[in-house]
C-alpha cells in the first residue's frame, strides 16, 4: 500500500503528462547513471592494461606482466556485470520510449546494430586475451588487446551518436506526421557526434585513471608503498593527466556549439535570464521567482567561456518560451559542478607533473594521496554531473525541437514496479561487485594470483 500511495503522489506530482513519464525518467536516470561508469571501464581499461602488458614484455618486468593479469581479471568482471546492465537498457529504450522508438527506430537502429557486434566482439577478445596467458605467443597475445580497446571505441561512439542525433537531429525527413527518406549513415555521423564522443571517450580515460590510481593511492596510505603500487598509480595517472588537460578544450568547443543549435540549454548553463553582452559568467546561485540568488558574478567571463569572445552576448531564457525552458537550476548546476570537478581535477594532476619535476616525491605525501583517493569519486561524479546537464538541458525536448518527452514517454502507469525491479537489480550487482572486488584484492594481498574470472579459462587440477 505505501508503494502504490507514493505513486499516487507522484503522478499527481506530474499532473497533465503522461503517466509514464515520470517513472520512464527515474528509471533510465539510474540505469544510464550506473552503466555509464562500467562504459568508462570498457573503454579506457583495455590500453592501460596494454601499456602495462607491453612494458612487462619489452624490460621483462615481472610487476608490469602482474599487473595485466591482475586488471584483466578485474575487467572481466566489470565487463560481466555491464553486459547485465547493458541488456537492461536495451529493452528499456523500447519499454520507456516507445513514441522515440516506435516512430525512429528505422533512423536509430544502424549505430544501435553495430553497438551490439561491438559488444560481442570486445567479449571475444577479453575471452581470448585472458585464455591466452602462457598459451599464446607474447607479442601475438599482446595484439589481442588492440581488437577489445577498438570494440569498446566503436561501441562508445555509437551509443554517443544516438545521444548527438537527440541533440541534433539529421538523416530523415517528416511528410504529412510520417517519418520519411531514412538515412541512418547521416544520422549517425550527425554534426554534434564526433565532439561528443570525444568529450565522452575523454572523460572516460580522466574517471577510470583516477579511479585506478585512487586504489594505489589508498594502498600506499596504507604502508604498500612497493614498485608494484607505484606501478599501478603511475600509469593510469599518466592517462588521466592527459584527459584532465585535453577535456577543458573539447568542451569548450562543445560549448561554442551549443550557442547555435541549443540557446535554452546554454541559457539555463549560465543562468542568464536575458541576453547579455559582454556577459559574466556566474558560479553557484539559483533562480527563485525570476530573480537569481546567492551567485558569484565575474564580469566577461561567460562571454568568453560560451563565445570565444570578450563581449559576445549570451542568449538568455527571456529568448525562449516559457513553456520550453529546461529545469534551469538543475541544469546550471550540474553543469558548474561539473567544470567546477574537471577544473579541481586538472589542478591535481598539473601539481604532481610540477613537483616531480622539480625532483619532488608526491607518492611519499600522505596528503597528496589522500587527495588521490578522493579525485576517483569526483571524476564519477563529473561524468554524471556532465549527463545530468546534457540531457535535462534538452528538456522538455527528447529529439530536439521535434519530439518531446512527454510524446515520446510510455502512457503506462506500471512502469513504477519496473522502475522499483531495476532499483532491486542494480542494488544487487553493486553489492556483488563490491563484494567480488573485494575478495580479489584480498587474495592478491595473500599471495594468491591464479584466481578464476568470467570469459576466462577454467582453473587447471592440481597434479596429484
Amino acid at each position: 500500500m505505501a508503494i502504490v500511495g507514493l505513486t499516487e503522489v507522484l503522478l499527481l506530482a506530474s499532473e497533465g503528462e503522461p503517466p509514464g513519464l515520470l517513472p520512464a525518467r527515474q528509471q533510465m536516470a539510474v540505469s544510464l547513471g550506473w552503466h555509464i561508469v562500467l562504459a568508462s571501464f570498457g573503454v579506457a581499461f583495455p590500453a592501460m592494461i596494454f601499456v602495462v602488458h607491453r612494458r612487462g614484455i619489452v624490460r621483462n618486468d615481472d610487476v608490469a606482466l602482474g599487473l595485466a593479469r591482475r586488471w584483466a581479471k578485474v575487467s572481466a568482471v566489470l565487463f560481466a556485470i555491464g553486459a547485465v546492465s547493458g541488456t537492461v537498457l536495451s529493452f528499456e529504450m523500447g519499454l520507456l520510449w516507445p513514441g522515440l522508438m516506435g516512430r525512429f527506430g528505422d533512423v536509430l537502429g544502424l549505430p544501435f546494430a553495430f553497438e551490439g557486434l561491438s559488444f560481442f566482439v570486445e567479449a571475444i577478445f577479453l575471452g581470448i586475451y585472458l585464455y591466452g596467458w602462457d598459451r599464446m605467443p607474447p607479442r601475438r597475445h599482446l595484439m589481442t588487446l588492440i581488437p577489445m580497446a577498438l570494440a569498446g571505441i566503436v561501441g562508445t561512439f555509437c551509443v554517443v551518436s544516438v545521444n548527438a542525433w537527440m541533440n541534433h537531429p539529421a538523416g530523415f525527413v517528416i511528410r504529412d506526421g510520417e517519418v520519411t527518406d531514412v538515412n541512418p549513415w547521416r544520422a549517425m555521423f550527425n554534426e554534434a557526434a564526433l565532439l561528443q564522443f570525444l568529450h565522452m571517450w575523454v572523460a572516460a580515460f580522466l574517471a577510470v585513471g583516477l579511479v585506478v590510481s585512487g586504489v594505489y593511492a589508498f594502498g600506499m596510505l596504507r604502508g604498500r608503498v612497493d614498485a608494484h603500487h607505484r606501478l599501478g598509480f603511475t600509469v593510469p595517472f599518466v592517462f588521466a593527466s592527459v584527459a584532465a588537460i585535453v577535456q577543458p578544450l573539447i568542451g569548450h568547443v562543445l560549448g561554442m556549439k551549443i550557442h547555435d543549435e541549443q540557446p535554452a540549454k546554454l541559457a539555463a548553463f549560465e543562468l542568464a535570464q536575458t541576453t547579455e553582452g559582454p556577459a559574466p559568467l556566474r558560479l553557484g546561485g539559483v533562480l527563485i521567482d525570476g530573480e537569481v540568488r546567492w551567485a558569484l558574478t565575474i564580469p566577461r567571463l561567460g562571454s568568453i567561456i560560451a563565445r570565444n569572445s570578450w563581449d559576445a552576448p549570451v542568449p538568455g531564457l527571456d529568448d525562449v518560451p516559457r513553456s520550453q525552458w529546461p529545469p534551469v537550476n538543475l541544469t546550471h548546476l550540474a553543469f558548474q559542478s561539473m567544470v567546477g570537478i574537471g577544473t579541481l581535477l586538472a589542478a591535481v594532476t598539473v601539481v604532481y607533473w610540477l613537483a616531480r619535476w622539480r625532483g619532488h616525491d608526491l607518492l611519499m605525501n600522505r596528503w597528496f594521496l589522500r587527495v588521490s583517493v578522493v579525485t576517483g569519486p569526483l571524476a564519477v561524479l563529473a561524468i554524471e554531473s556532465g549527463w545530468v546537464a546534457t540531457e535535462v538541458g534538452r528538456q522538455p525536448w527528447t529529439v530536439w525541437q521535434v519530439l518531446t518527452t512527454a510524446d515520446a514517454a510510455s502512457r503506462s502507469s506500471g512502469l513504477w514496479w519496473s522502475y522499483i525491479a531495476v532499483l532491486i537489480i542494480y542494488l544487487g550487482m553493486t553489492v556483488g561487485a563490491v563484494v567480488v572486488l573485494r575478495s580479489m584484492a584480498r587474495r592478491w594481498r595473500a599471495g594468491e594470483e591464479d584466481l578464476p574470472s568470467p570469459y576466462g579459462p577454467p582453473q587447471a587440477e592440481p597434479v596429484p
